[in-house]
């Protein structure tokens, strides 16, 4: 990955992954969010931001974040968008000032660092288990659960790509209705949707990270046991009030490849006519 952040990749030692959502980077965040990312670059070897990046989805708060980056977070970073990033319609715009400040951003593609994958994409609303919106009637209704289904589709493509023994999701939107219990019942399906479940379960993801429930819970896990974990930052600074607000995960790292012996035999011998 060169995003002009670099990581040291040393063999046989934890990767250190730190996961932070809804930083909703603003105006007056200028100066703000250094404190944390200092201590993110501290603790960990990589850093992926799970959506809510900017408060109001304006390119000038991309560009106020892009600055905090720069100034304080001298690792990599991985990000993918939220809702609020789309509230002026000028999501593009932020995706380029940020790719240009060295984040990579994911919406269906995959990574790789330090024997690590990445997944990662925004998801959407839908619900969860049983209450989860089918198909079924206006075409409203049709093309709402497209839009989830798509998202879904886009995790299972950037699933595929990956060839690690390690796999991280990184989403906005979540796919267990574990990590957002605590919010208001009513609003469930629009923090998440279990149709993202699907691929983490088959993929053998190692976690997956996401943001957007504030008043969620921190842990959860798939139908398979695939741990979930919510970390939004208003998550995290309740469930952990005396650590700084996000999530650090150790990930083992691969184990070594051994070599094939070479063949010893006689070479394969065919007579041709």
């Amino acid at each position: 990955m060169d995003n002009g952040r670099n990581v040291k990749c040393e063999p046989g030692k934890p990767v250190r992954v730190a996961a932070v959502g809804d930083l909703h980077c603003g105006a007056g965040s200028r100066g703000g969010l250094q404190p944390l990312l200092a201590q993110i670059s501290a603790a960990a070897d990589i850093l992926v931001l799970c959506g809510d990046l900017t408060n109001h989805g304006l390119a000038e708060e991309a560009k106020v974040l892009a600055q905090e980056l720069s100034a304080a977070a001298k690792l990599p970073v991985l990000a993918v968008l939220g809702n609020h990033d789309f509230e002026a319609g000028q999501a593009n715009d932020i995706n380029k000032v940020l790719t240009d400040a060295g984040v990579r951003m994911l919406d269906g593609e995959a990574e790789e660092i330090c024997g690590v994958g990445f997944a990662g994409v925004k998801g959407f609303c839908g619900g969860f288990g049983r209450g989860t919106l089918s198909a079924f009637g206006e075409p409203a209704v049709k093309d709402f659960v497209q839009a989830a289904v798509e998202e879904t589709m886009k995790l299972e493509k950037a699933l595929q790509q990956l060839r690690t023994p390690r796999k991280l999701a990184i989403l906005h939107y979540s796919p267990v209705k574990d990590t957002v219990e605590g919010e208001p019942i009513e609003i469930f399906p629009w923090l998440g949707c279990s149709r993202l479940e699907e691929p983490l379960n088959r993929y053998h993801v190692t976690a997956a990270v996401h943001g957007h429930a504030h008043k969620g819970s921190p842990e959860g896990h798939t139908s398979t046991g695939v741990p979930v974990y919510n970390v939004a930052q208003h998550v995290m600074r309740k469930a952990y009030p005396d650590h700084p607000p996000f999530r650090l995960l150790n990930v083992p790292a691969a184990p070594p490849v051994p070599e094939a012996p070479m063949p010893t035999g006689q070479p394969v011998e065919t007579h041709v006519s």
